[in-house]
């Protein structure tokens, strides 16, 4: 299985972050699936995503 590294930005929160990720894809779904295993607290709201292959 072929990866890339990803920079997905975000916000959590409300607040802009961004993470690293190695991802197949870097479909909005596959970005979603990293970024909760990150942020697994049920209260975490993760909007705005935006996966673009890192430099």
């Amino acid at each position: 299985m072929q990866t890339t590294k990803y920079v997905i930005k975000y916000k959590l929160n409300g607040e802009r972050r961004f993470e690293f990720a190695q991802l197949q894809s870097g479909s909005e779904e596959e970005a979603r699936a990293a970024l909760e295993k990150l942020h697994n607290d049920a209260d975490d709201v993760i909007t705005d995503i935006k996966a673009s292959k890192a430099l």
